[in-house]
C-alpha cells in the first residue's frame, strides 16, 4: 500500500473514533448501561475512545509527511485530515442522529472545502 493510501486510511479511521469520541456519548446516554453514569464516567469513555484515535492520528502525520518521506506537505496532511473529520462527522450525524437534516449551506460548505483541497494541492 502506497504512503498516501495508508496516510488517508489511517486519518478515515482515526476520525472515526474521535468522532465517536467527540459526539458518541450524546447518543450513549440512550443505551441502558449508560443512562445514569456521570459526566466524569462520560469522559473517561471519551478519553479511552480519544486513545484510538492517536493510535492511528500520529502513524498517519508521520508516514504521511513529507519531511519523513511521505507523499504529503504539513498544510496538506492538515487539510485533508479536516476535510475527512467533516466528511467523517456528516456520515456520522445522519447515521445516529436522524433528526439531522442537511441543506444546501452544507453543500455549498463542502464545496468551499472540496476548494481547499485543490487549493492546498495546487502547485
Amino acid at each position: 500500500m502506497s504512503k498516501a493510501v495508508f496516510t488517508i486510511v489511517f486519518l478515515i479511521i482515526s476520525n472515526a473514533f474521535m468522532t465517536l469520541a467527540w459526539y458518541g456519548h450524546l447518543k450513549f446516554e440512550e443505551m441502558g448501561w449508560l443512562k445514569k453514569s456521570g459526566i466524569f464516567t462520560i469522559i473517561m469513555l471519551s478519553w479511552g475512545l480519544a486513545l484510538f484515535e492517536y493510535l492511528f492520528q500520529v502513524p498517519a502525520n508521520r508516514i504521511g509527511f513529507d519531511g519523513n518521506g511521505g507523499p504529503f506537505s504539513l498544510f496538506q496532511l492538515k487539510v485533508l485530515q479536516e476535510v475527512i473529520t467533516l466528511v467523517v462527522f456528516v456520515i456520522f450525524a445522519v447515521l445516529f442522529f436522524k433528526n439531522v437534516k442537511l441543506g444546501m449551506n452544507h453543500l455549498y460548505a463542502a464545496v468551499c472545502l472540496i476548494m481547499a483541497v485543490f487549493f492546498v494541492f495546487k502547485k
